[in-house]
């Protein structure tokens, strides 16, 4: 009965402006009632303050700082292989495995496709047509900064306005195509595996999905698609990322999706939905690097 109410109140309720309305004071200093705030929300999902580069709640001027807050630099070991890719995002894994065709998986019964996951891109969608896919749920009480598997070279990003509908496990169990539904960043990269996609999923009481290339991404909520492209690697105004290099966060808690083309990478088989993932630990191994790897352009 309550997981019925929980969903009839994401139909009914207003999520943008209940979103707005959080990220409006989340983004506030109020002193000693924001160390409250935080005491209190440390307090009841258990945050280990301890792996944070400042431990202490008082150091946080609003919120969002604490929500998107550093950790220490030792704290998430990264894997050294050249052909290992990363974990991006601290979280669980909500679906992993193999895209059939054009469609992904999102839980029993529900199954949406690489076109509407990528705002109707069909050209994109290809790319990525019997690929692999990851997908992983960020939960309030994770680390919120989100890293690279592997090196990278930004090529595109697309904001896509929609739903903000929870992304939790219940949700994503009873809402069809949800995330093919929720407001997203995708971030389209060449990697020396292939085309990889990483995708920033919006969600009620999300409010902020940040870049470390264009900074806040939304708000504000236009209700348009927006496209931006980069260059090469050698080319003036690139963007290149390495492995385990922060590329974007979340002011509160969401879904990162990962779209690898097919036949480029092998899911770790340790990995199954509801595995704890912790940023740094192997997600996949390689299986067929380009011939010219992706580095820096002064490397």
């Amino acid at each position: 009965m309550l997981d019925r109410i929980k969903l009839a109140l994401q139909h009914v309720l207003p999520q943008k402006w209940l979103t707005e309305l959080a990220g409006w004071g989340a983004s506030k200093r109020a002193g000693r009632l924001t160390k409250a705030v935080i005491d209190l929300f440390v307090w009841i999902y258990k945050v280990d303050m301890s792996e944070a580069q400042k431990p202490d709640t008082a150091s946080y001027r609003t919120f969002n700082d604490f929500f998107v807050r550093p950790l220490r630099e030792d704290a998430r070991p990264m894997a050294t292989d050249a052909n290992e890719l990363i974990q991006p995002a601290d979280g669980a894994i909500s679906q992993l495995g193999p895209i059939n065709g054009d469609q992904i998986f999102q839980a029993k019964g529900h199954s949406y496709s690489l076109e509407a996951l990528l705002a109707g891109n069909a050209q994109m969608a290809e790319r990525f047509r019997d690929g692999h896919f990851v997908t992983t749920y960020l939960a309030p009480r994770d680390y919120h900064r989100v890293h690279m598997p592997c090196n990278g070279i930004l090529r595109e990003m697309i904001y896509v306005p929609g739903d903000l509908y929870s992304v939790n496990p219940l949700t994503a169990a009873n809402v069809p195509n949800l995330f093919a539904r929720n407001e997203r960043v995708i971030c389209l990269f060449d990697t020396d595996f292939g085309p990889m996609v990483q995708i920033l999923v919006g969600a009620t009481i999300v409010g902020s999905i940040e870049t470390v290339w264009a900074g806040t991404v939304t708000p504000p909520r236009e209700g348009v698609i927006k496209r931006w492209t980069w260059p090469a690697a050698d080319s003036e105004g690139a963007v290149v990322l390495l492995k385990g290099q922060e590329m974007g966060r979340f002011k509160l808690g969401s879904t990162v999706i990962n779209l690898f083309a097919a036949d480029r990478i092998r899911l770790n088989n340790t990995l199954t939905t509801r595995s704890v993932t912790r940023l740094g630990q192997p997600l996949a191994q390689g299986l067929s690097p380009q011939s010219e790897p992706v580095t820096p352009p002064d490397a």
